[in-house]
């Protein structure tokens, strides 16, 4: 299923959706309350909170079923998962009614309560800065799949 892009329910009444995107060199993931994921397909060094380009999905993108829960404030359990490195890091953030949910490039995850059109959700357990070093040395690399997943 790598690469594919879908939302779906789960045995246990969630719904999934995961987003592909590529490493890239200029990553260094140092912001310390957001992370992004961007269809952008370059990035300088300034984005610090970037960990992934060239994505297949923004907020706008996602499943109508997904948007539904993340509008009904639901905890999110969310996975990064480095598939062809066998790494996963998981966290847990909610989401708000305040989110639209509407930017065409970007999907932001923040520890904060701040919302626009590129969150996706919010009061995150991390940021991009507390990504295990290891796991960001492997998103250097433009060849480097990360898979961000859903739950909610």
């Amino acid at each position: 299923m790598t690469g594919e892009l879908f939302a779906r329910k789960m045995r246990s009444g969630k719904v999934f959706e995961e987003i592909v995107a590529r490493g890239h060199e200029n990553i260094s993931a140092l912001h310390r309350t957001t992370l992004e994921i961007t269809k952008e397909k370059e990035m300088t060094p300034r984005g610090d909170c970037i960990i992934g380009v060239d994505a297949e999905r923004s907020v706008r993108d996602l499943n109508q079923e997904i948007k539904e829960r993340i509008w009904s404030e639901a905890k999110l359990e969310m996975d990064l998962v480095l598939p062809d490195y066998n790494m996963r890091i998981s966290f847990s953030a909610r989401g708000s009614r305040m989110l639209p949910l509407t930017h065409e490039t970007d999907v932001v995850v923040r520890k904060s309560r701040f919302t626009c059109s590129r969150t996706l959700c919010i009061e995150s357990d991390i940021s991009a800065g507390d990504l295990d070093r290891e796991f960001v040395e492997l998103l250097r690399d433009r060849r480097t799949e990360i898979i961000m997943r859903i739950y909610a």
